[in-house]
């Protein structure tokens, strides 16, 4: 049986009765005009060498702050307020910023979770990794020039050597984390967190840099705390389970009991919204086998009952076809010389009407890239793509207006897509100033509308980005996408970045919505999970083709191609041995 209180999490070794990590009634404030502000409250766990430990839980639970607290990088006015933090045996809460100093790096390393935010956008990335390696080593000259490519080599990056003198700004979002990575693992410390590590990855590249932390774990006895929202990622990777919850504890225990039988309500809705376990329990269902799975009407059972009544209903024509499409970009290097990136070739498919479509494939594959051509973002280097039967690359002026008023677009990033200086009123009514549509008091109506078709209270119209939280921000999003009554949403990454459960209410309203207003969905995304809850078919792209294209069943049942199985095999949890069979 699993923990229900805020007690020490038992991580037993029987080779090691001295742990590595010790954290005692932690209490963690922040102060504010209105005085200090609780974010963690009484935490306790334990850590043994070469162990790992996942903290797992939503936005806002605490579980960041608890891993900030112990290397003391807490945010702004954080501060501990009570317990203590023992590093073997020694209580970080009592250092001086100097013995601190030589402790983070060198004993103790750190794995931000945000890689835009954390790389100096001014020096290259090599500089940045020497600097790290630098401050806790004696390397110098070629030494340390050696170690730089080793580093960002072991986290990923095969062509290391060439990118040194690149800027952050040129790497993709998951190869700025990989670097991350690289710099938090360059001194081969005793304990390593990782804070959401591989939340900008693709799913083979996670799985490539998580079992290179298990390496390691393995061969170095490294340590690791395991920052994560997706339990089914922490189940796989972590012998011990805490999970938090308003700044608490509110159980603990070996990963396989909590996940094939948890006890707490919040427990039991984190298990019942990761999607990686409900892609398993679809196939589960599908095969007619008892789902070891807990489930308990989650948002996800919603998804997988619509999921089967959408593969039972009649095919529809075409709205989007997409024959012989190709992109190609030229690159200045250095000089009046370019290089020559083809980052589409020669794709093909076609989306019917009132279906999910979803490309999928690693960074760097092509499929933001097609978005962006469909969307008139970017202009075709050869191929024909038609909405409604007409060709779109020719439209121009009102012609072209209209088409953007029928297909909409929703990002990745919620905090990046809406303009801090605008309300969220504001934000949803532009797209109807933009388009000269209805007087003042017909858009006032209309905002109205879309926040409660997004499940948002009316109040919400007079808020600014910075007072959302991300899943907010990302049904405003949603809602601005719809103010024109749109045919197609091209959705491109849009749940990434939320978290598990808030992954889950996005998924089921957009659900929800294509059911009452007979929308078309292109959903581009990286995470088959997710895929397998929303999409009718997926397009596989690998290296700018598309390798596989097939309805969602096919594509899990019977994958053909070999990148599509690693793909699937590649989604945390998927092979994960539930209930102990």
């Amino acid at each position: 049986m699993t923990q229900l209180v805020t007690q020490t999490v038992p991580v037993l070794d029987p080779n090691d009765t001295r742990p590595l990590l010790q954290i005692r009634d932690l209490e963690v404030g922040f102060k504010t005009q209105y005085g200090v502000v609780p974010a963690v409250r009484g935490v306790s766990l334990t850590l043994y060498a070469g162990q790992t430990l996942a903290i797992v839980g939503e936005s806002g639970s605490g579980k960041t702050t608890t891993a900030q607290a112990v290397i003391n990088l807490l945010a702004g006015t954080g501060q501990v307020t009570a317990g203590q933090i023992l590093f073997e045996g020694r209580d970080l809460t009592a250092l001086t910023p100097k013995e601190m100093e030589n402790v983070r790096g060198s004993q103790i390393g750190y794995v931000p979770q945000d890689p835009m935010s954390n790389l100096n956008p001014v020096w290259n990335i090599g500089f940045q990794v020497e600097e790290a390696i630098k401050a806790n080593s004696d390397l110098r000259g070629k030494d340390l020039r050696a170690r730089t490519i080793e580093v960002l080599k072991e986290a990923g990056l095969s062509d290391a050597q060439d990118r040194l003198k690149q800027f952050p700004h040129q790497f993709s979002g998951g190869m700025r984390q990989r670097v991350l990575i690289g710099i938090g693992l360059s001194s081969r410390p005793k304990l390593l967190i990782a804070d959401e590590p591989t939340s900008a990855l693709d799913v083979t590249v996670q799985r490539q840099i998580l079992d290179h932390l298990g390496t390691l774990t393995r061969d170095y006895g490294t340590s690791v705390l395991f920052i994560t929202h997706d339990l089914g990622l922490a189940a796989e990777r972590a012998e011990q389970l805490v999970v938090m919850y308003k700044g608490k504890i509110v159980e603990s225990g070996p990963s396989k009991e909590i996940l094939a039988n948890p006890q707490h309500p919040y427990t039991q809705r984190l298990v019942a919204a990761a999607p990686s376990l409900a892609s398993k329990r679809i196939q589960a269902k599908k095969h007619d086998e008892a789902a070891e799975i807990y489930s308990a009407g989650g948002t996800d059972t919603a998804l997988i009952d619509r999921a089967a009544i959408r593969e039972e209903q009649a095919p529809t024509r075409d709205l989007i076809t997409v024959e012989g499409v190709s992109k190609l970009y030229r690159i200045r290097t250095k000089g009046l010389k370019y290089t020559e990136l083809l980052a589409v070739n020669d794709v093909s498919f076609g989306i019917k009407k009132g279906t999910t479509s979803a490309i999928v494939g690693e960074s760097g594959s092509g499929k933001s890239t097609v978005a962006k051509l469909i969307l008139q973002l970017e202009t075709l280097t050869s191929g024909r793509i038609e909405f409604d039967g007409r060709d779109v690359a020719g439209l121009t002026g009102k012609e072209l207006l209209k088409f953007r008023r029928r297909v909409q677009p929703v990002f990745q990033d919620p905090y990046g897509s809406l303009d801090p200086q605008y309300n969220v009123g504001n934000t949803i009514a532009e797209p109807l100033l933009a388009h000269k549509i209805g007087t003042s008091r017909e858009r006032q109506a209309r905002v109205l509308e879309l926040l409660d078709q997004v499940s948002l209270p009316a109040a919400t119209q007079f808020r600014y980005p910075s007072e959302l939280s991300g899943g907010q921000r990302q049904r405003i999003a949603i809602a601005r996408a719809l103010a024109l009554k749109p045919d197609v949403l091209v959705l491109d990454e849009a749940v990434s970045a939320l978290d598990v459960l808030v992954q889950g209410q996005i998924l089921n309203l957009l659900t929800e919505l294509q059911t009452e207003l007979e929308l078309t969905y292109l959903f581009i995304t990286h995470d088959l999970a997710v895929v397998r809850l929303v999409a009718d078919n997926v397009c596989v792209m690998q290296k700018g083709r598309i390798v596989e294209a097939a309805s969602t069943d096919d594509v899990f049942d019977n994958p053909q191609q070999a990148y599509t199985q690693e793909l699937l095999a590649a989604i945390p949890g998927g092979d994960f041995e539930f209930g102990g069979k």
